[in-house]
């Protein structure tokens, strides 16, 4: 028997639900588990997560909208997101926007033809004292230049796997 992508979808959430909760206190690590698995949030899984969790769909939509790490599109397979606060400004993110912006070929907003990098800014990562951060997935890199926005970038493309990125950066993984 072909089981669908929605009907994997709803088992999935059904057994987050059974493991989390079925509360709204479940919405966020329900959404967090949706997002690892499926890159995305669809308006499927909004739909699904809002009757599992007896809540209007519009309060789960709002949740998906708001956080900057839940995502209504596919993402690329490196999701990279440079600071902007103030302070990441001040210590050169512009030139580090720039060389990513032209190593990737994309704009802020946008992932690559292959799929494979996304390209968002971060309002804050708390690394004020560090700038400029990035975010590459779950690694944090600081001090970034334009020259190590190229050894980062290398190394996502050498390797498919996020963990090849240990070897660069100040300790700061």
């Amino acid at each position: 028997m072909l089981v669908t992508e929605q009907e994997r979808l709803r088992d999935d959430i059904a057994s987050w639900a059974q493991d989390i909760g079925s509360d709204r206190s479940a919405l966020i690590p329900i959404l967090q588990e949706i997002q690892g698995k499926y890159g995305h949030i669809s308006d499927f899984a909004m739909q699904i997560v809002a009757d599992k969790l007896g809540i209007h769909p519009v309060e789960v939509y709002s949740v998906v909208s708001f956080y900057s790490f839940l995502e209504f599109k596919p993402a690329g397979r490196f999701v990279i997101r440079l600071c902007r606060t103030i302070a990441c400004d001040m210590l050169g993110k512009d030139k580090v926007a720039t060389q990513l912006e032209n190593d990737l070929g994309i704009e802020f907003g946008e992932t690559t033809p292959d799929g494979k990098f996304t390209l968002e800014w971060a309002n804050c990562m708390g690394m004020c004292d560090q700038g400029p951060a990035l975010l590459v997935n779950d690694r944090v890199f600081t001090r970034v230049t334009p020259d190590k926005v190229t050894q980062i970038l290398e190394a996502c493309r050498k390797a498919f796997g996020i963990y090849a990125l240990g070897s660069i950066g100040e300790g700061h993984l």
